[in-house]
């Protein structure tokens, strides 16, 4: 079984790191998963790809850049949701709310018939219908997804 964790980077703490990273863990030891971290590829792309460079600054520094670079990252993330993951796990928060990313995968997990697992805490009247047409079944908190998932 392979998860793509899904959720706001662009506008999150820390790049939404700390969740990522404790939830990966967890799917991999309990679950003995593998795990498509958005955080740790994009860390690869850039120590690969593109060192030194500060991604975030070229936005307004020198946006066709940043452009092509996000595209790269559109490219990695679409091709794992449609290629490669069987399950996303989306944490749905005010950051991902405000990014396009996590929207953006979350359609594509739709398109591709992959079930999609929604962690929040947000009313849903106040999550987008669009969002909302697209995932599988919603979790208060990642306790209540760990049990579901065991």
């Amino acid at each position: 079984m392979r998860f793509y964790l899904s959720g706001g980077m662009e506008y999150a703490a820390g790049e939404g790191r700390d969740w990522r990273s404790v939830l990966q863990a967890w799917l991999e030891q309990e679950l003995h998963a593998s795990v498509f971290n958005p955080n740790v590829e994009s860390d690869r792309l850039f120590a690969t790809r593109h060192p030194g460079v500060d991604f975030r600054s070229l936005k307004t520094g020198d946006p066709a850049r940043y452009r092509a670079i996000a595209a790269e990252l559109v490219d990695t993330d679409c091709r794992e949701i449609a290629e490669r993951s069987d399950v996303v796990i989306c944490f749905w928060d005010s950051s991902a709310m405000r990014g396009a990313g996590t929207k953006g995968e979350l359609t594509m997990a739709r398109y591709f018939h992959k079930p999609v697992f929604m962690v929040t805490t947000m009313p849903e009247a106040d999550i987008p219908g669009w969002v909302l047409g697209c995932v599988t079944r919603c979790f208060r908190d990642f306790e209540e997804l760990e049990r579901f998932l065991k």
